[in-house]
C-alpha cells in the first residue's frame, strides 16, 4: 500500500515541489503543503507582494503628510500664501496618498485573485479525484454529509487563509516595522518600546486565549458536521423514514445534534467576548501611554503639534487592524484546521492502487477470464471466498448461482478490482489484473448491478453515461435493446425526463432497464450481469433475456443470478455455497446429477415464492 502523496506517477501526483506533511499535521506543515499550489502562479504572487508593500508605504506616508499639513498651519491669519500652499499642495498630495493606498490594495487583489482561485480549484479537484480513486470499502464506510462539509469548508478555508494571512497579517507587520523605524529615528526609543510592549502583550494575550478557544470552535464544527450528516442521511432515506413513520424520531436525532451545536457555539461566543474585552484594554493602555509621551514632548518643545497628530494617526492606523487580530488569528487557525481536514482526505490510503509502471490491459481478440485459486475476506475474521477457480472462455457465458451470502457478487467486485484478492489471482487475457491499470480493466468490463443508482439528471444523461459523447441515435438504440424506449417516449419530456435523486422517480424495473441500456451502449468485450433482471416482471424479463443473450454473443460474460431459468443456456453453471464451488456443469448435466442445483431447480419450478424463500433472498 502507498500513501496518496507517494503516488507520483498517478493522476493524483502533487505539484512540483510539493511537500507531503506527516500524519497529524502542524499548522506549518499545512502551510508548506499549500505553498506549491500558490507558487504555480509565482509571477502573480510576486506582483501582489510588490503592490502590498507599495500600499503600506503609501499608508504610512499619510500621517507624515498630515504632520506637515498641521505644521504648515503656522501662517498668520489673512496671509495670502496660506490659501495657495495648503489647499493646492498639501491637501492634493494628501488625497493622492489616500487614493494610492486604495489603488495599490485593489491592484494587489486583482493580481492575486487568479492564484487564490486557481489553488482552490486545484486542491478541490485533486480531492474529488482522490475520493473517486479510493476503494469501495472507504465509500461504504463514509458519512457523506460530514465529508462534503469538510470539503466545502476546506475550499473556503483556502480563500480565507490567503486573505487573512497574506493580505491582513503580513501588511500589518510591514506597517509596524515602518512606523517603528520612523518613530525611533525622528523621536526617541520610548515610542518604540511602548509600541513594541503593547504589541507583544496584545499578541501573546490574543494567541493564548484564541488557542484556548479553538477547542470550542472544533467542537462546534464536529457537531455541525454531525448534524449535517444526520440531515442528509435522513433526506436520502426519505421513503424509509415514511415507511416506518419515523419523522419524529429523525427530528429528535437532528435536534440533539443541534442542541450540542448550540452549546458549543455559545461557549465560543462567550470566550470571544472575553477576548475582545482584553484586547481593547491593552490597546487603550498603549494609546494613552503613547499620547502621554507625545504630549510631554510638545510641552517640552521637543515635538511639534504636527508630531503629536502624526503619532496619534500612526497609532490609530496600527491598532485598527490589531483590533481584528483575534478574529484574524482565529479565522486563520480555523482555515488551517479546515484545510488540513481536506488534505487528510487526500491522504487516505488507496486500498487498491496501480503498481508503479503499470501498463493498460491488452485484450486483442482473447477476453478469457480466469479465477485461479482465489480466496478473499472483507474482514480477516469472516472469509467470503475459499480457493475458487474457474474460467470464462472468450466469447462464452458462465453463470454463478447460489444462496444469498455465498459470495456471488463478491466475484464481480473482485473482477472489477473494487478489491484485490488476498490469495490466488484473477487474469484477463492471461494478464493478472493487479499488474495492469485499473482504468483499463474497468474500460473492458460492462456491468449491470443488482442495485441500480442513477444520477439526478435526465434519462438521456443516465443512458449516455455508459459512453459519454454518444449520439442521441445511439442512446435510443440502446434504450430499444433494453425495452425502455417506448416508456421513455410516452413521458411528456421523453429523454429529457428527470429521474430524481438516485433515480427514485422511476420504478425498480425502469431503473434496471436504464442500467441495462447504458451498459449496452458501453459495448465492452466482457459483461457482468449481477441479477440484471431481478426487478422486472416475467414478460419483460423474458424479452430482455433474449436481448441480453444476443448482446452476450461473442462476449465473455459472467451472469450472477438466483432465477435459474435465466441461466439455462450458459456454457457452464457454477453453484456457489459458503464461498466454495460445490457443483459445476451445464444445466442438463447438473439436473442429471440430482444434487443441489437440481433441488433448487425443482423448488423454483414448484413455486417461485418457495424458491425465493429456500434461497434465503
Amino acid at each position: 500500500m502507498r500513501r496518496a502523496g507517494d503516488l507520483a506517477r498517478s493522476s493524483m501526483a502533487l505539484p512540483p515541489g510539493a511537500v507531503e506533511p506527516p500524519r497529524g499535521h502542524t499548522d506549518w506543515a499545512t502551510l508548506k503543503r499549500l505553498f506549491p499550489y500558490l507558487w504555480q502562479y509565482k509571477l502573480r504572487v510576486l506582483g501582489a507582494l510588490v503592490f502590498m508593500i507599495a500600499a503600506k508605504v503609501a499608508n504610512v506616508g499619510v500621517p507624515m503628510l498630515l504632520k506637515t499639513l498641521v505644521d504648515a498651519m503656522s501662517f498668520k491669519p489673512g496671509d495670502a500664501s496660506a490659501v495657495l500652499v495648503v489647499p493646492v499642495g498639501l491637501l492634493l498630495a494628501y488625497g493622492l496618498l489616500r487614493l494610492s493606498t486604495t489603488l495599490f490594495t485593489e491592484l494587489r487583489e486583482f493580481i492575486f485573485s487568479k492564484a487564490t482561485q486557481g489553488a482552490a480549484r486545484s486542491i478541490a479537484l485533486q480531492t474529488f479525484q482522490h475520493l473517486h480513486a479510493l476503494s469501495l470499502r472507504f465509500h461504504l464506510e463514509r458519512q457523506t454529509g460530514g465529508m462534503t462539509r469538510d470539503i466545502e469548508r476546506g475550499v473556503r478555508g483556502i480563500e480565507s487563509l490567503i486573505s487573512y494571512s497574506l493580505f491582513s497579517i503580513f501588511p500589518t507587520l510591514i506597517e509596524v516595522a515602518l512606523v517603528l523605524t520612523i518613530l525611533g529615528a525622528k523621536f526617541d526609543m520610548w515610542f518604540v518600546w511602548i509600541t513594541l510592549g503593547a504589541l507583544a502583550l496584545y499578541i501573546v494575550y490574543t494567541v493564548t486565549v484564541t488557542e484556548w478557544r479553538t477547542k470550542f470552535r472544533k467542537e462546534a464544527n464536529e457537531f455541525d458536521s454531525a448534524a449535517h450528516t444526520k440531515a442528509v442521511d435522513s433526506l436520502l432515506n426519505y421513503e424509509t423514514v415514511k415507511y416506518f413513520n419515523n419523522e419524529e424520531f429523525e427530528s429528535r436525532r437532528y435536534d440533539e445534534s443541534l442542541k450540542k451545536l448550540r452549546i458549543a457555539r455559545l461557549k465560543s461566543q462567550t470566550t470571544l467576548s472575553m477576548l475582545n474585552t482584553g484586547q481593547q484594554l491593552i490597546i487603550a493602555v498603549g494609546l494613552v501611554a503613547m499620547l502621554w509621551r507625545a504630549t510631554q514632548g510638545v510641552v517640552d518643545g521637543r515635538m511639534t503639534l504636527g508630531d503629536l497628530v502624526m503619532v496619534n494617526a500612526f497609532m490609530i492606523q496600527l491598532y485598527i487592524p490589531l483590533n481584528f487580530l483575534g478574529v484574524l488569528y482565529r479565522e486563520i487557525k480555523q482555515s488551517l484546521t479546515d484545510l488540513d481536514k481536506m488534505f487528510v482526505l487526500m491522504e487516505k490510503e488507496r486500498e487498491v492502487a496501480d503498481k508503479a509502471g503499470a501498463q493498460p490491459l491488452a485484450i486483442g481478440g482473447d477476453a478469457t477470464v480466469r479465477f485461479e485459486d482465489v480466496s478473499f475476506a472483507y474482514e480477516p475474521a469472516r472469509p467470503i471466498l475459499h480457493h475458487v477457480s474457474f474460467e470464462i472462455p472468450a466469447g462464452k457465458t458462465v453463470a454463478v448461482v447460489g444462496p444469498s451470502g455465498s459470495g456471488k457478487s463478491t466475484l464481480a467486485r473482485l473482477l472489477y478490482r473494487f478489491y484485490d484478492v488476498q490469495h490466488g489471482r484473477i487474469t484477463i487475457a492471461g494478464q493478472d489484473i493487479r499488474e495492469v491499470t485499473q482504468s483499463s480493466v474497468r474500460q473492458a468490463i460492462g456491468i449491470v448491478p443488482q442495485d441500480t443508482v442513477l444520477f439526478n439528471d435526465t434519462v438521456e444523461y443516465n443512458i449516455a453515461y455508459g459512453r459519454p459523447g454518444a449520439s442521441r441515435a445511439e442512446v435510443e438504440e440502446a434504450a430499444r435493446a433494453a425495452r425502455i424506449h417506448g416508456f421513455i417516449e410516452s413521458t411528456p419530456k421523453g429523454y429529457g425526463t428527470m429521474v430524481g435523486e438516485r433515480g427514485l422517480k422511476l420504478s425498480g424495473g425502469e431503473k434496471q432497464r436504464v442500467a441495462i441500456a447504458r451498459t449496452l451502449l458501453k459495448n465492452p468485450p466482457i459483461m457482468i450481469f449481477d441479477e440484471a433482471t431481478s426487478a422486472l416482471d416475467s414478460a419483460n424479463e423474458r424479452a430482455i433475456q433474449a436481448e441480453l443473450k444476443g448482446v452476450a454473443q461473442n462476449k465473455t460474460t459472467l451472469v450472477i443470478a438466483h432465477r435459474l431459468s435465466t441461466v439455462v443456456d450458459a456454457h457452464e453453471i457454477l453453484v456457489l455455497e459458503a464461498g466454495r464451488i460445490i457443483e459445476r456443469g451445464t444445466h442438463n448435466e447438473l439436473l442429471a446429477r440430482g444434487e443441489r442445483y437440481a433441488e433448487m431447480w425443482a423448488l423454483q419450478q414448484q413455486s417461485g415464492e418457495r424458491f425465493e424463500e429456500a434461497m434465503g433472498m
